[in-house]
């Protein structure tokens, strides 16, 4: 089984959604989860591969996997079990980053999800996945309570 991450590149609370990340990749790995597919640009991404490094250390069966939306990308890949580029070579380089997004969720059985407003890219990332009927973690930040929960 396969998971991928999709959220925005601002994140409000970093504590509240580390938090939330650990709970979640934690059961993922439990109910056998090996891969993570990982974006690498912005903070949830950033969040996301930290929680996961972290949880490496007590599963080190799991891998890190960084998907490149460039070939020849100066992303730094320190960190990672491995690269993978998915075939983009003929896709502009202004949509290469959404069709890469696209291919994540499509590889994955369970998206798991940081998108609390309704624009930007991780909004049709989220849509996307929707639309491939695929399993979707997401992360609900209700303010009269400031308690995160998973839907």
């Amino acid at each position: 089984m396969k998971i991928t991450f999709c959220g925005h590149k601002e994140v409000l609370d970093s504590k509240c959604v580390e938090a939330w990340l650990r709970k979640v990749c934690s059961e993922l790995i439990c109910h056998g989860v090996k891969e993570f597919l990982l974006g690498g640009y912005g903070r949830f991404d950033f969040l996301c591969a930290e929680v996961l490094r972290d949880l490496k250390k007590q599963h080190p069966h799991i891998r890190l996997i960084l998907v490149l939306p460039y070939l020849n990308s100066s992303m730094l890949t320190d960190g990672y079990d491995e690269t993978v580029y998915p075939p983009l070579e003929s896709v502009p380089k202004r949509f290469a980053i959404s069709r890469r997004n696209e291919w994540m969720v499509c590889e994955s059985d369970v998206v798991v999800a940081y998108v609390i407003r309704g624009f930007g890219g991780a909004v049709k990332t989220l849509d996307y996945a929707r639309r491939k009927k695929k399993q979707i973690i997401q992360f609900q930040y209700h303010a009269d309570d400031s308690k995160a929960v998973a839907t």
